[in-house]
């Protein structure tokens, strides 16, 4: 069968010399690829290195840099210095490289600038405009095609099941759970861009013992018309007072533990109340989803892992002699990988957390057969997550073992000081109307502006939500961060608001030169301007990658 792929038959119509195949890379589909792999051939022809580890050690560069190598990475014999003496003198400047620069432990390469642009532009023209006219004319539809620039099908046939959020039910959303959602969003944007199938999955906090807990706080303080009023506020106010009850009164956590009991049991008068607060719910977390531009195809959660599932899990488990018994409760010792005794059932015969997310990635790998799942998850469960992996790769599951590589945790570090700007503890929903409200504030500051704006008030609320996603993002993932308003609300910098102005300036320049549009071919263009030393390559570095 003929190829799909309009990329594996794509020729640019600027050429540069050809150079070796590098496993993985496809210089077709990324420009830059052809750059690194001509640095790659000039490291392993000075240095001896195969081309494939070569091409490892090259990094995008940073402080005006195009690339860099750090050469102690080659764990090569001799010193530092030497080596680079070597790789500099033995360039000399071509088609793909300018010139290289040594620092100290680094090389430091300059692409050639007027190469790369032209190859860049010619490559974002002809799969904007060229390809889609081509695979037009081959095509009985009248249907128009779509550019392929941007675009990839690297994860054509693949499933990848990415959960992310995870908020518990019957409780607001909290800001807590804020950073997963921005993160995996955009990870699940990233696989569907390259061609994957993808599962959005919300693996929702909707069991365990707080839920008995608010089932006998109802009980005693549940009112209906307050619960269809607002049912979150309403179950969130029980469970705080049944906590504050609890205090005081040792028997309020037996008598929630005997609740949870016979809703793991599948008593049908334990679990009414419960459904339904778990329907309101996520009713209410669909509608702060949508203010985000998040969807999820799949609502799921602990409470939807099969009992059935659980105690298969467990009785493997047992049959491989992974399961100890400490007091009545069942535990697996995972002293010697450096990850403590994992607890699988408590004293009471309940399952646990760990338990669930077991009996869980079986049902989901029987139900979905994927190839990569992701969980999204902040570094404060590194451990748990480890533990997870590990027993499920001690079952023996193919799709669980290390080298298949698909389990993957993304973790995340924390925001510190997220609260309104009066300080108080906040919900996402609070955030969100803040962050709008104080950029309408800002707006009507410049009144000539704020007339031209045709529906300021939706305005502002994107460019707030903007501003809460790209602080977020412009933060290392694995770092904590600080949440600062006034960082977050800047039209300066790299910014929500700026990005997004950026935008507008850009589609004003569009819709102001209609005679200028569509552009032409590269070759008609006078790129002087773009390839002078003093224009830095960074925006053709990024249109590239």
């Amino acid at each position: 069968m003929a190829s799909t792929n309009p990329l594996t038959t794509y020729q640019s119509s600027f050429n540069l010399p050809s150079l070796p195949t590098v496993p993985e890379t496809d210089p077709s589909a990324c420009v830059l690829d052809g750059f690194r792999i001509a640095i790659a051939q000039l490291l392993s022809d000075s240095l001896g290195l195969p081309i494939e580890q070569a091409y490892t050690g090259v990094d995008y560069g940073k402080k005006g840099e195009d690339f860099t190598v750090a050469l102690p990475r080659f764990r090569l014999p001799g010193k530092v210095d030497e080596l680079a003496k070597k790789v500099v003198e033995k360039f000399t400047p071509d088609e793909y490289i300018e010139a290289v620069v040594h620092d100290k432990a680094f090389l430091h390469f300059r692409l050639n600038t007027a190469n790369m642009i032209r190859a860049v532009l010619t490559q974002v023209h002809d799969l904007t405009h060229v390809v889609p006219a081509q695979r037009a004319a081959e095509s009985s539809s009248t249907s128009p095609v779509e550019g392929i620039y941007g675009k990839n099908t690297s994860g054509a046939g693949k499933k990848v099941i990415v959960e992310y959020s995870s908020p518990n039910i019957a409780k607001n959303f909290h800001v807590g759970h804020l950073r997963s959602t921005i993160i995996g969003a955009f990870l699940a944007n990233l696989y569907k861009t390259c061609g994957w199938e993808v599962i959005n999955m919300n693996y929702l906090g909707d069991w365990g013992t707080q839920f008995g807990m608010i089932a006998s706080g109802y009980e005693k303080y549940g009112n209906q018309e307050a619960l269809e009023a607002d049912a979150i506020k309403h179950l969130f106010d029980i469970y705080v007072q049944v906590n504050k009850d609890a205090e005081s009164d040792p028997t309020v956590k037996e008598t929630a533990a005997s609740w949870f009991k016979r809703m793991e049991d599948g008593d049908e008068s334990a679990l009414a109340n419960w459904r339904i607060w778990r329907e309101l719910s996520v009713k209410k977390y669909t509608e702060e989803y949508e203010r985000l531009n998040v969807a999820f195809d799949v609502y799921t959660g602990e409470s939807k892992v099969g009992k059935a599932s659980i105690d298969t899990a467990l009785a493997r488990l047992e049959e491989m002699n992974l399961i100890e018994d400490s007091n009545g409760a069942k535990l697996i010792n995972l002293e010697k990988y450096k990850l403590g005794k994992a607890v699988v059932r408590k004293k009471d015969g309940t399952s646990i957390y760990l338990t669930r997310d077991i009996g869980g990635a079986i049902e989901r790998y029987e139900k979905y057969k994927f190839d990569k799942m992701i969980y999204v998850v902040s570094s404060q469960q590194d451990l748990h997550l480890s533990q997870f992996f590990k027993v499920l790769e001690l079952m023996d599951y193919e799709w669980a073992q290390p080298k298949k590589a698909s389990l993957v945790h993304v973790n995340y570090g924390l925001v510190q000081g997220m609260s309104t700007r009066k300080g108080t503890v906040v919900f996402l929903n609070q955030i969100i109307n803040e962050a709008a409200s104080v950029m309408h504030d800002q707006m009507k500051t410049n009144e000539e502006k704020y007339a031209a704006v045709e529906d300021p008030e939706t305005t502002a609320r994107e460019i707030g939500i903007t501003g809460v996603k790209i602080q977020d993002m412009a933060a290392k993932r694995i770092n904590n961060y600080t949440f600062n308003w006034d960082r977050m609300l800047s039209f300066e910098g790299d910014t929500g608001p700026y990005l997004q102005y950026a935008h507008v300036r850009l589609a004003s320049l569009e819709r102001k030169n209609p005679h200028l549009l569509p552009i032409p071919s590269p070759a008609e263009l006078d790129l002087d301007l773009l390839t002078s030393p003093h224009t830095p390559n960074r925006p053709g570095i990024l249109l590239s990658s």
